[in-house]
């Protein structure tokens, strides 16, 4: 018989310990299941290995605070988190690691294409020429859909009608926000010099 997944042979209220080590052993089996994940967290998920009474929130601040002045932290992504390199030690791991299928690598434009999924999605390839002036490549929607940082979008139920795209959760992980809400503004932009 398969156990229920919400129900895990596993002592969520500690009630035989004290209450400053069971707050530790939450914040470990926070850190824990993080660890583990190579995508964002969700609360319910995190609210599985804690017990009733106990605030996710507040153990995920607490477990940041402890690891301050590590090379990792806790990054809220997509309604999650998940442990991540901080920013400071990317020259040091392209330096020792082979990560080259996982350094974005994107030209100026890749990233302007992006961004335009990002802000007016979903949109079609028409829709990307109407902003660019050109047809955008099959190879490069390619390149970032193989790269997960796009998707196929919704679609119009008339036959024939173009795909669209929208961006993925790998985009905001690679790009470090929690949400879309989370892109720069149009003034934001100007002062950074991307936009006229």
């Amino acid at each position: 018989m398969a156990k229920d997944r919400s129900e895990p042979d596993l002592d969520r209220e500690l009630a035989d310990l004290p209450r400053e080590l069971r707050w530790r052993e939450w914040m470990r089996r926070i850190e824990a299941v993080l660890f583990a994940s190579a995508s964002p967290v969700p609360r319910e998920d995190l609210a599985r290995v804690v017990g009733q009474g106990a605030s996710v929130d507040l153990l995920i601040e607490d477990l940041s605070s402890a690891l301050e002045g590590r090379a990792f932290e806790i990054a809220r992504v997509t309604g999650g988190w998940m442990f991540r390199t901080r920013s400071a030690y990317g020259p040091a791991i392209r330096a020792a690691a082979d990560v080259g299928g996982q350094f974005l690598d994107l030209s100026d434009f890749d990233v302007a294409v992006l961004a335009a999924i990002a802000y007016h999605q979903p949109i079609t390839r028409d829709g990307l020429k109407d902003i660019f002036g050109k047809e955008i490549s099959r190879d490069l929607i390619g390149r970032l859909h193989v790269r997960e940082l796009i998707g196929t979008g919704p679609r119009s139920p008339q036959r024939g009608a173009p795909y669209t795209f929208v961006t993925t959760e790998q985009f905001l992980v690679a790009f470090d926000l929690e949400s879309l809400r989370d892109l720069p503004n149009e003034e934001q932009l100007a002062d950074s010099g991307l936009v006229e």
